[in-house]
């Protein structure tokens, strides 16, 4: 008898995954792809959208004429700050632009000076300045750049959202991706902040779809939710099982910080430290703090391995040594890991020169010391002032036994867990439509953890 499953499209800048879950939220098959990239009209890299609509649609027909599977729903995860946007007949009239594309000074000038300056646009949308991280600015930018490209736009739909309208043909807009760090959202005002009415963005957007909802698949007999930003959907399982405040710090490409638990008002220290809120599926905010950790291990571990003449993935044997570390010469075992003067994005480990590491341990300890400065420092910003216990880490870190250590060892106050289930966004998405196809209860061990202590033999 075929196993009745959720289907969940994970698609994240790195890799596109297909997962399935059965009705006890049991991972039962997974399956993830790597595309390449294109280029936009400026040569810029990003992601190439037809690539990622041939694959899904072809992901989704296997997968739903597998006879071993009985797929009832379908959802989807994915990044923010990408836009997908279509013409009159529903195709794409530009690239899926990428979101570390530079922004021009000159617009980023003219959209502040014409809404009352950064600190206060900020505020408003709890989204730091981030230039085409911001997605909102994407669109502002095609208005003011290529208003031809702007003029022919019907709709504009965040990834998650055209990941649903390429499987259902219905074009609607989710409340998580409006409220990622878009600066679209007036969090004061729980609508859409009066710039994007003035400029007439409102008009390219469908209408807000419940994130909890679903709509048929026509002669499929599957029911489709309209995706989850990953970040928001991250969070699902574990507001869903865990009763004390706690922190879940997501891992990927980004490390993002989010507590559900904080609800104070961004400051403009926390702003210009790369603080936000994001939108939780039932749309109450939830402070937040990024980092680009995840990004920068994986360029650092490329040199390393080069330098080392070892593979790419060779930092997984690497044992935690904590008398490795601290013969370091770059640790500075007399300090707490939360200093204050930790960098926002980027760690120290870039300038140091690899030559003088007498092995590739030495060099990915110091990598990952350098590395969790910044996230301590990171995840500071959210934690104070609240009553929060526990800190989850999902994602790629959480199996990283140096990071985790060395995680424990920067909040020994707090009990930090890896998550087991590596798969939380994707998790999230099917959780977030549980009533839709699932008559069973959500069973109440859905997250396994892994509890970190503090290692005492060393001190930092």
């Amino acid at each position: 008898m075929a196993t009745p499953v959720i289907l969940i499209f994970d698609v994240g800048k790195t890799n596109k995954k297909a997962l399935l879950f059965d009705e006890q939220y049991n991972l039962v098959y997974e399956e993830a792809s790597h595309l390449q990239e294109t280029a936009d009209e400026d040569g810029y890299p990003c992601e190439d959208v037809n690539a990622l609509t041939a694959w899904l649609k072809s992901k989704f027909a296997e997968i739903t004429n597998n006879p071993a599977f009985n797929v009832k729903a379908v959802n989807f995860s994915g990044y923010g700050a990408s836009f997908v946007n279509l013409g009159a007949d529903l195709q794409p009239v530009t690239p899926l632009y990428n979101y570390l594309k530079p922004y021009p000074e000159h617009l980023k000038e003219q959209f502040y000076n014409t809404y009352g300056g950064e600190s206060v646009m900020a505020k408003h949308t709890a989204s730091p300045v981030l230039g085409n991280l911001n997605s909102g600015m994407q669109l502002y930018r095609l208005k003011y750049e290529r208003p031809d490209a702007f003029a022919s736009i019907k709709y504009s739909l965040h990834l998650p959202q055209y990941l649903a309208f390429v499987l259902t043909g219905e074009t609607y807009t989710d409340i998580t991706s409006i409220g990622c760090h878009t600066g679209l959202w007036d969090y004061q005002q729980n609508t859409y902040h009066r710039w994007v009415l003035e400029e007439g963005i409102d008009k390219l957007f469908a209408p807000i779809f419940p994130s909890d909802k679903t709509i048929a698949i026509k002669d499929k007999g599957v029911v489709c939710g309209k995706g989850l930003h990953d970040s928001s959907a991250a969070l699902v399982p574990y507001l869903a099982s865990v009763g004390e405040p706690f922190i879940l710090l997501s891992t990927g490409t980004w490390c993002i910080s989010l507590n559900p638990f904080n609800h104070f008002m961004l400051s403009d220290y926390e702003l210009h430290q790369d603080c936000l809120c994001y939108l939780t599926f039932q749309g109450n905010p939830v402070k937040a703090s990024r980092l680009f950790a995840g990004y920068e291990h994986e360029q650092q571990v490329k040199k390393l391995g080069e330098h080392f003449g070892v593979s790419q993935d060779y930092y997984k044997t690497v044992v935690y040594n904590p008398s490795l570390l601290d013969s370091l010469p770059n640790v500075d075992t007399t300090r707490q890991l939360d200093v204050e003067t930790a960098m926002v994005q980027q760690s120290a480990f870039g300038h140091r020169a690899l030559h003088s590491f007498n092995s590739y341990e030495a060099a990915y300890h110091q990598l990952m010391y350098d590395i969790m400065l910044q996230q301590a420092h990171s995840l500071k910003l959210v934690l104070s002032g609240t009553a929060v216990k526990q800190i989850f880490v999902d994602g790629g870190f959480g199996a990283n036994l140096i990071y985790m250590q060395l995680l424990a060892k920067a909040f020994p106050q707090l009990e930090v867990y890896a998550a087991t289930v590596g798969q939380a966004s994707a998790l999230g998405a099917a959780l977030a439509i549980h009533e839709s196809w699932n008559s069973k209860p959500v069973p109440e061990n859905i997250i396994g953890l892994r509890h970190y202590a503090a290692q005492t033999d060393v001190v930092m």
